[in-house]
């Protein structure tokens, strides 16, 4: 499987031409690292953050309030709400550095997920890093998803559904790719995940061998697998 590897009517064209393949650049998909930071504001935000994934690993996401990290951290709780705001700000800032590492995998790491496969293969083998990841943090997902009014308009979403809809317009040139990114993205949502796994009892072999069919399906071509 891809996981082991690396762990009706004629649809209008795409409005807008296909972006420039040059050097692949990471998105910015939530609050910058703040590399200007003063040195002991930058120690309390990596104490807030340690403190806050060792409280979800003991107790899970439940456990993380901001009384409990600014306790665990021994700090303020005023800190705690000038760093990141509230609660689904922290757990945002949690999950930041698990999607830049992803970002910097699809951009720039080895084939078949990074540059050098084929936009067909890299397509499969993204919706699959992407299904294991948010399994894997699922919980931690649901809770810092966005409210659903602003869900879609989020860095972190946005910053997936350009990389899906750049490789679309490299496999299906007059299709509206971008509409069908959202269309792909849609069978990665957490909430989904959530339901069919926990509440259903499916396999991830299952999710992950529907990805690729998907995928197939929308782009006409015949499995490989």
């Amino acid at each position: 499987m891809l996981y082991a590897v690396f762990m009706s009517s004629a649809v209008p064209p795409s409005p807008k031409p296909q972006e420039p393949l040059g050097t692949p650049q990471l998105l910015e998909v939530g609050p910058p690292d703040e590399p200007c930071l003063r040195a002991d504001a930058a120690r309390n935000r990596a104490r807030l953050l340690e403190a806050a994934a060792r409280l979800i690993a003991e107790h899970g996401v439940a456990g993380v309030t901001m009384e409990a990290v600014a306790a665990a951290a021994k700090v303020g709780k005023g800190t705690v709400f000038r760093r990141f705001g509230d609660r689904t700000g922290l757990l945002t800032a949690l999950l930041d550095h698990s999607a830049k590492r992803l970002q910097a995998d699809f951009l720039s790491g080895p084939p078949p997920l990074g540059p050098g496969s084929p936009p067909l293969e890299r397509l499969r083998a993204f919706g699959v890093a992407v299904l294991y990841r948010t399994a894997e943090q699922l919980d931690l997902q649901l809770a810092a998803q966005p409210e659903p009014t602003r869900r879609f308009s989020h860095p972190a979403y946005e910053s997936l559904r350009m990389h899906i809809t750049v490789l679309l317009r490299q496999i299906l040139p007059g299709a509206d790719c971008d509409l069908l990114a959202h269309t792909l993205l849609a069978s990665l949502d957490p909430a989904l995940i959530h339901h069919l796994t926990r509440q259903r009892g499916l396999s991830m072999e299952r999710l992950e061998a529907g990805w690729l069919d998907l995928v197939d399906r929308v782009t006409g071509t015949q499995p490989q697998r």
